[in-house]
C-alpha cells in the first residue's frame, strides 16, 4: 500500500496547511505542462492521489486508522479495501484542487482547466475476490486474470493510423476546450466547455487505426498481481489505481476495485481487529481450575482457568487478534469461559454431588446469599 505522507514528504502529524503547502510545491514541480520528464505525469498523478486523501479530514482519518480513505466499510467507492474513494481531482480537470491550481498557474496566464486537452478517464473495473480466514488475517499475493480495455499500441491511443494520421482541431486549436460567450440579464459571461467537434481530443482523425477502428483502445486479456494486506476484513475493497480500463483515446486509466469476501473460521468470530470465541469446559474445571489448550490465529497456547471461575467470565489475550491494516499493531483475543454440565448423571455421580452440596451453606456463595437477602426484602 502507498504511503501518502512519504509521497508528499510530510510527517504523519503534519497540519492541514503543511500538507497543502507540500502539495502546491510538488504539483507545480511535476505538472506535465511544466515538467517534460518521462516520469513527471506519473509522479503528478501520485501527488494528486495523496492530496485527495490527506487533504480531506475524513479520508485522512480513515487512512490513518484503516489504511484506506474508505474506512472499515468500502461500499460506494472503498477502500478503503475502500470511499476502498471519490472527491478530489476529476478525470477531466482538477475538481477540488481548482483553487490550488489557479494559484500555481496564475503566472502562466490562467488556470489549469484551460491549458490543455481534456484528459479522458477510462471506466473502473469492479470485481470480487474470495479469501480464506488466514489469507485475510496474514495477507497474501494473488494473480487475477481478467479482460480489460488497454491503449492501442498501434496508434498509441490516438485512434489514427500509425498514430500520425490526424490534424489539429480547427475549432479549439488543439486545446480540446472552447470558450463560449453568453449574454444574460446579468451581463456577459464566458464559460469553458469541451470542444464539441473533437470531443476534447484536440485532434481530427484523417484515417482510422485498423487495430482499434479509431477508438484508441481495445480489449485484451491481462494478469494483475494483487498484494492483499494483512488485516483486511470482509466487505472491504482494494483499489488498484490505473489498473482499470483505458479510455477511448488518450488519457488516464480507470481503477480496479476488488471487493473482498472472507470465509468464516470454524472457531473464531471476528469483529474488526478482535477475535472472540466461547470456550466450553467441564463444570469441574471451573470449580477446581485447570489448564486448557486453545487456538490462536497461528498455532496454539495454554491458558489457565482459575479455581472458582464463573461461567461467562471473559479472558483477554492482548495482541493475539488480527493485525491492524498498515500498522504494526494487533487486536485482542477474547475468550468467554462457559461452564458445561455433564450430558447425563449416573447414580454414583448424583450421590457425590449431593454429598458435596451438603458440605456448603449459603455463606459459601456470597452472590447467592446477597440474592436471598434481597428477596427477603421484597416480601
Amino acid at each position: 500500500m502507498k504511503d501518502y505522507y512519504e509521497i508528499l514528504g510530510v510527517k504523519r502529524d503534519a497540519s492541514a496547511d503543511e500538507i497543502k503547502s507540500a502539495y502546491r510545491r510538488l504539483a507545480k514541480k511535476y505538472h506535465p505542462d511544466l515538467n517534460k520528464a518521462p516520469d513527471a505525469a506519473d509522479k503528478f498523478k501520485e501527488v494528486n492521489e495523496a492530496y485527495e486523501v490527506l487533504g480531506n479530514d475524513k479520508k485522512r482519518a480513515n487512512y490513518d486508522q484503516y489504511g484506506t480513505a474508505d474506512g472499515p466499510q468500502f461500499g460506494g467507492n472503498g477502500a478503503g479495501f475502500g470511499d476502498f474513494f471519490g472527491g478530489g481531482a476529476s478525470a477531466g480537470g482538477f475538481g477540488g484542487f481548482s483553487d490550488i491550481f489557479s494559484d500555481i498557474f496564475s503566472a502562466f496566464g490562467g488556470g489549469a482547466t484551460g491549458r490543455g486537452r481534456v484528459n479522458l478517464r477510462g471506466d473502473d473495473i469492479n470485481i470480487s475476490m474470495k479469501l480464506s480466514f488466514d489469507e485475510a488475517a496474514f495477507g497474501v499475493e494473488k494473480i487475477i486474470s481478467l479482460s480489460r480495455m488497454e491503449t492501442c499500441s498501434a496508434c498509441k491511443g490516438t485512434g489514427a493510423k500509425n498514430g500520425k494520421e490526424f490534424s489539429t482541431c480547427p475549432d479549439c486549436n488543439g486545446m480540446g476546450r472552447v470558450r463560449i460567450q453568453q449574454n444574460t440579464m446579468f451581463g456577459t459571461t464566458i464559460r469553458e466547455s469541451v470542444c464539441p467537434r473533437c470531443g476534447g481530443a484536440g485532434k481530427i482523425i484523417k484515417e482510422k487505426c485498423a487495430e482499434c477502428n479509431g477508438k484508441g483502445n481495445k480489449k485484451v486479456p491481462a494478469e494483475i498481481r494483487v498484494k492483499v494486506p494483512a488485516g483486511i476484513d470482509d466487505g472491504q475493497t482494494i483499489r488498484l489505481r490505473g489498473e482499470g480500463n483505458a479510455p477511448a483515446g488518450q488519457g488516464t486509466n480507470g481503477d480496479l476495485n476488488i471487493k473482498v469476501s472472507v470465509a468464516e473460521h470454524p472457531i473464531f468470530k471476528r469483529v474488526g481487529q478482535e477475535l472472540m470465541f466461547d470456550l466450553y469446559v467441564p463444570f469441574t474445571t471451573c470449580l477446581l481450575g485447570g489448564k486448557v489448550e486453545i487456538p490462536l490465529p497461528r498455532g496454539t497456547t495454554i491458558i489457565e482457568i482459575k479455581e472458582g471461575t464463573l461461567s461467562g467470565t471473559v479472558l483477554r489475550l492482548r495482541g493475539k487478534g488480527i493485525k491492524v491494516l498498515n500498522r504494526e499493531s494487533y487486536g485482542d483475543l477474547l475468550i468467554t469461559v462457559k461452564s458445561e454440565p455433564p450430558k447425563a448423571f449416573t447414580r454414583k455421580s448424583k450421590e457425590l454431588i449431593r454429598d458435596l452440596h451438603e458440605e456448603f451453606d449459603a455463606s459459601d456463595f456470597p452472590k447467592y446469599k446477597e440474592f436471598l437477602t434481597k428477596m427477603k426484602g421484597l416480601k
